[in-house]
């Protein structure tokens, strides 16, 4: 009966999910969920991208279990820009991420980043509606996190190294990451950066107006 209890949740949240992205299909919206251990640089990451995407216009729901600090640093970047707490709850749902989209005006909004409340387990398994699912990875956290964690780097669309100014000084070893994806995810984008010195900006905003021109292609 357990059993029967977590498929019913699980369908439940997934019939939401599907709702959500037809919803956001049908306003010509992409929406990026992005998943990580906390302190990897989400938020410092949507800081640096969100005005360099303009004249995309970006919206973003930040989900944390309490407190709207990380909105606030977004509020004044972003188009529109919505708090989500989870309170005791280690991921988003998709019930949420649909009335988090409620507070928005989808037809002012090309792009919606949903920064997931920072945890490497939950998340991976819970359908938000999203179109792309992109994993962060700081150079602080260590180079055995994809072994250690297959089920969040198993099916991103983009995986992105953070913090890479640290590599070196830390002894952080790429070669490792490479073996550790080429064993689950291999089509995954794979992109090193480091916000605070513009490393692999260019290639991580190529990445995404490229995505959103591909989806903006196939919806019409």
């Amino acid at each position: 009966m357990k059993i029967k209890v977590v498929e019913s949740v699980m369908k439940a949240n997934d019939a939401v999910a599907e709702a959500n992205r037809r919803r956001m299909r049908a306003a010509g919206v992409l929406a990026v969920n992005i998943m990580s251990a906390p302190g990897s640089g989400k938020t410092t990451l949507l800081e640096k991208t969100i005005p360099a995407l303009a004249p995309l216009r970006s919206a973003v729901l930040v989900g944390d279990l309490q407190t709207s600090r990380d909105a606030e640093r977004l509020g004044g970047l972003a188009a529109q820009t919505t708090q989500i707490n989870t309170g005791r709850g280690c991921h988003l749902s998709a019930p949420q991420v649909a009335a988090g989209l409620d507070s928005l005006d989808l037809g002012q909004v090309d792009l919606l980043f949903i920064e997931n409340v920072g945890n490497m387990v939950c998340p991976a398994a819970v359908d938000l509606g999203e179109h792309r699912r992109v994993v962060l990875l700081s150079v602080p956290e260590g180079d055995d996190k994809v072994a250690k964690y297959p089920t969040l780097f198993q099916p991103a669309d983009a995986i992105l190294l953070t913090k890479m100014d640290l590599a070196e000084l830390l002894g952080f070893d790429r070669r490792r990451i490479d073996d550790d994806l080429a064993a689950i995810n291999t089509s995954a984008v794979r992109i090193e950066l480091s916000p605070r010195t513009g490393l692999g900006m260019d290639l991580w905003l190529q990445w995404l107006r490229q995505e959103h021109s591909r989806y903006g292609t196939a919806a019409g």
